[in-house]
């Protein structure tokens, strides 16, 4: 005999991936609105280390939840640069921005607002301690008191609790990011409407590359420049992250402040890796997100429209093992997707060679242009 359960579903995180979760089940399992719960253990709006670009895949997900992402400040870059030291292949849609900037902290606080409106509780400010699983429900420590529920998502990110908690032990790869905002200034060689991802580290043995792209901050046109290492060339002398990214900058005619710079690390997805136990799903960055470009909002949302799924299913037959779970993931389009990004990672920073990163971006960039839009992006479409 299960006991008086406080809620049926807790989702830990009011993060993309928590809040994507929240607004699928409210479409697909309305009946289950009231006994669902999200905690955040931080204030909304809260500061938050993202770049914050939107692709197409994510502005899919969100018309398809009815959601207007004109309601959020953004700045549209009309056109990507994928390059290696400054020469390489534009993608450019043609009927969208190939990517819109946001601010987390604005976008995610949008998302809330919106599962508050579906019915679903969204409480702030509350810290998960500890998850102890027991006989069909779960025991959840909070700094604010326990509950005991019959299904959690861990959508807490890549340090998050409920990974460590439910699956201790499992394997990690971890992907290093640093982030800076600089005002925008006239006379840059970029385009002030384009996106740049600059592949020209590799050869120094960082598996990422160099960003710089258009955004906003409280209405002030400013530019997010970044770098990305998923760690794959670990094993060998790397320079420092932050002096890599003051020479890109550098070349580009701005200047790194490094008491600005920000940096997370983000966990990789790896399809070998598990994504749930019995009661309890992994989503977002607790899952794994993409270790090829280290995109992460559009993947979050996909998670939520997967994990959403398998929970109704979980309650309308009585079983809630998830034990079809991670097969769901990865014969998705999004499993596909990164299950590809995983392997093409794997291939492309482990071929360092500065002449391999010239043939790739500079001399087979009609061939590389074509395979992504076939098999990198689009996903969002085919997601059932």
């Amino acid at each position: 005999m299960l006991p008086q359960l406080d809620y049926d579903i807790l989702i830990v995180g009011a993060g993309p991936a928590g809040l994507s979760t929240a607004l699928h089940l409210a479409r697909f399992a309305p009946h289950l609105a009231a006994r669902t719960l999200v905690l955040e253990k931080e204030t909304l709006p809260r500061p938050k280390v993202c770049a914050g670009g939107l692709t197409v895949d994510a502005e899919v997900l969100l018309e398809r939840l009815d959601l207007d992402i004109n309601e959020v400040p953004s700045v549209q870059a009309e056109m990507v640069h994928m390059q290696f030291a400054g020469r390489g292949l534009k993608l450019r849609p043609a009927s969208r921005p190939a990517l819109r900037i946001i601010r987390r902290d604005e976008f995610d606080s949008w998302l809330a607002g919106k599962v508050r409106q579906q019915g679903i509780q969204v409480r702030e400010g509350v810290r998960v301690l500890n998850v102890k699983p027991a006989s069909g429900f779960h025991n959840i420590e909070t700094d604010s008191g326990n509950l005991q529920v019959r299904v959690v998502v861990g959508a807490d990110g890549s340090n998050g609790i409920l990974r460590a908690c439910l699956l201790p032990g499992s394997h990690l790869d971890t992907a290093r990011l640093l982030e800076v905002l600089t005002p925008a200034r006239e006379g840059s060689p970029h385009l002030p409407h384009s996106a740049y991802f600059d592949f020209a580290c590799v050869p120094n043995r960082i598996a990422g590359y160099t960003w710089d792209f258009p955004t906003q901050l409280k209405g002030r046109s400013m530019r997010c420049w970044g770098i990305m290492d998923n760690n794959l060339l670990a094993d060998g002398h790397r320079p420092a992250l932050v002096s890599e990214l003051e020479k890109e900058m550098e070349r580009s005619g701005d200047i790194l402040i490094r008491t600005e710079l920000k940096g997370h690390p983000i966990r990789w997805f790896d399809p070998a890796s598990p994504f749930s136990v019995p009661g309890a799903l992994l989503v977002g960055d607790a899952a794994g997100t993409d270790p090829l470009f280290g995109e992460g909002i559009s993947m979050a949302l996909g998670y939520g429209y997967l994990a959403a799924q398998s929970i109704t299913r979980a309650f309308e037959r009585g079983d809630f093992r998830f034990k079809n779970y991670r097969k769901r993931i990865l014969f998705s389009s999004l499993g596909q997707t990164l299950t590809l990004r995983y392997l093409l990672a794997i291939v492309a920073y482990s071929f360092h060679w500065r002449w391999f990163q010239r043939l790739v971006w500079q001399v087979l960039n009609p061939l590389v242009k074509w395979f992504g839009w076939l098999f990198l992006v689009n996903w969002a479409k085919r997601l059932k």
